[in-house]
């Protein structure tokens, strides 16, 4: 198994991932967001996040966001989302 950046544990892949490349709102639960190309978050939604937002920032390719995300929707870019 994978260990992302700045992740509390290895990656489960046998769980599945969805990949996101689109300006759909995508939903479930996930561990990791892996993103392969420079992108920009619409909107997120978190369980586990407090302070400021990440709604409208840049995101650059070969960054990893760890926590549990419910919620993504990208405004442009791609990533790959890991469930938990």
């Amino acid at each position: 198994m994978a260990k992302g950046f700045g992740s509390s544990g290895p990656v489960d892949y046998t769980i599945g991932a969805e990949v996101i490349n689109d300006t759909a709102v995508h939903t479930g639960r996930f561990k990791m967001l892996d993103f392969y190309e420079n992108s920009h978050i619409t909107a997120i939604t978190t369980e586990n996040y407090t302070g400021n937002s990440l709604n409208g920032e840049s995101i650059p390719a070969g960054f990893h966001l760890t926590g549990v995300i419910t919620s993504i929707q990208l405004q442009n870019g791609a990533c790959i989302a890991y469930r938990i």
